[in-house]
């Protein structure tokens, strides 16, 4: 089982991709269980190949002849998500879900100073790098912060995208839905 996390479709009117159309894209490259959630790119299947990098350039490869879009995607296996899910240090009990967002990163990031990150916190605004993951909590919203995906990837220098935390939680319960 895994989860593919489109960027920058359906924002604004721009790269419109519909649902199902997008589902027919990942059954054309063999992929099964396809199952998308809401209208911002987030696409659940299986298959038996397991190198997400691998399966994250297939998809761009067909979004980008199916639609003429080339936009990152991001793949993560189910363990992956389930491991982000329980190790987000921000979701304690103590802090409101829902301005808690998780941005899922590409690849672990190189060297990278935490300190030009950090100072562009905000308030209450807390933020954890950990591997190929940013737990952001946005007391204020997400629309407020400049911890935005655009300021991350420029300073981590990978390919990003970022999602809320019911979006992740839902993700998650997807996955556990077809009992694989």
């Amino acid at each position: 089982m895994y989860i593919a996390i489109l960027r920058g479709i359906n924002v604004s009117g721009a790269k419109t991709i519909k649902m199902e159309a997008l589902r027919f894209t990942f059954q054309k490259l063999g992929f099964e269980n396809v199952a998308t959630y809401i209208q911002s790119g987030n696409v659940v299947f299986t298959v038996a190949e397991t190198k997400t990098s691998e399966l994250a350039a297939k998809i761009t490869g067909a979004i980008k002849t199916d639609f003429g879009f080339d936009i990152p995607v991001i793949v993560l296996s189910a363990a992956e998500l389930q491991s982000i899910f329980k190790n987000n240090p921000l979701n304690d009990g103590t802090r409101d879900e829902a301005f808690l967002h998780v941005t899922f990163l590409a690849e672990s990031p190189a060297a990278f100073n935490f300190s030009d990150i950090e100072a562009k916190k905000q308030g209450e605004e807390e933020i954890m790098i950990s591997g190929k993951v940013v737990y952001l909590y946005c007391p204020h919203g997400y629309g407020k912060t400049k911890l935005t995906n655009t300021f991350l990837e420029s300073k981590l220098k990978v390919a990003a995208t970022t999602r809320n935390w019911k979006t992740t939680c839902e993700l998650l319960r997807m996955t556990k839905e077809t009992g694989q």
